[in-house]
């Protein structure tokens, strides 16, 4: 009888990627051993950071940062592609958490994935600098500027694989677990939290909502004249054009979700992870505990089946 091997496969999603703390959190709770590790952009990152041991430190710090002083640990500093230059901010972010800045000092093998800029070749770093493969896999098109390294100028690995199932299986896993961060479901938690609120309010005392549906009464005229002439303003006017930044996040997540289902389709993982986040934008750094919970709830439901398949490997 041999020892199964699981690798996981950490997948590419902006502010989203704080899932992954807590999809490893679930893992390690019901003991479940992890052998290897791969990951494309924030997934390379948050899996460095596991790999080094120093995760529990990063989900401290993360929570107790919000959105905009994450954001700042993008240098703010424009090079002359017009792209910010995340160099530094990112080696600082890491430096905090872990003194490894080698892929060889790593307490669990790592590969990181990135995208080759001009040939759109997929490129696997397990080697030497940690820093600079991450600075490659987290080079968001549109936002980050690409890094040269190894020979070549490197971009976010998810425009290529944004989750690395072969590459994770070509490490000799037996059972690959990958996580997805694309999905569009939405949260029964927020979904609950709709109802209730909802529900809530309906239920109100009948002396005050008297008073409320009289007040209504009185001003229920001069309101519909204000509100259709402002609809009547709104059909006048020319649909304003998506921001900048929303064309790129939407085209890139669209782009993401079409090759990981073709991914998918060749090489499917053993287990799919899809954290509830469809109600998070790419850039939504202020949710992170909501990440790291969605993360933690739709692992631990897959807890059984993992542990079906660790049970199968071993009888062979």
């Amino acid at each position: 009888m041999t020892t199964c091997k699981i690798g996981l496969a950490l997948g590419s999603g902006a502010s989203r990627g704080w899932a992954h703390i807590g999809v490893i959190e679930a893992l390690q709770d019901a003991n479940i051993p992890i052998h290897f590790v791969t990951g494309c952009s924030v997934g390379a990152f948050v899996g460095a950071i596991y790999a080094s041991g120093g995760l529990e430190h990063l989900k401290r710090f993360v929570i107790d940062m919000d959105g905009e002083s994450m954001f700042s640990f993008s240098d703010l500093s424009l090079i002359r592609s017009g792209l910010l230059n995340g160099d530094k901010k990112v080696k600082e972010l890491f430096c905090m958490h872990t003194d490894k800045k080698e892929f060889e000092a790593l307490e669990i093998p790592l590969k990181v994935v990135a995208a080759d800029m001009h040939s759109g070749d997929q490129v696997v770093l397990d080697t030497g600098d940690l820093l600079k493969a991450l600075r490659a896999s987290m080079a968001y098109p549109g936002l980050f500027a690409p890094v040269f390294h190894k020979g070549r100028w490197l971009i976010d690995g998810g425009v290529v694989d944004p989750v690395p199932v072969g590459v994770t299986r070509a490490m000799g896993a037996d059972i690959v677990i990958a996580v997805n961060l694309d999905s569009q479901l939405i949260s029964h938690r927020r979904q609950q939290k709709s109802y209730k609120d909802k529900t809530k309010s309906e239920i109100t005392p009948p002396g005050v909502r008297n008073e409320f549906l009289k007040n209504l009464a009185n001003r229920y005229e001069a309101a519909e004249k204000i509100i259709r002439k402002r609809l009547e303003l709104q059909k006048k006017e020319k649909q304003k054009p998506p921001s900048t930044r929303k064309v790129i996040n939407g085209a890139i997540q669209l782009m993401q979700d079409r090759i990981t289902r073709v991914n998918f389709a060749v090489n499917p993982p053993d287990i799919l992870i899809n954290p509830r986040l469809g109600d998070l934008k790419m850039l939504d750094y202020d949710q992170v505990e909501h990440s790291i919970e969605e993360g933690y709830i739709a692992t631990r439901n897959k807890i059984s089946d993992i542990q079906m398949l660790m049970a199968l490997q071993a009888s062979d």
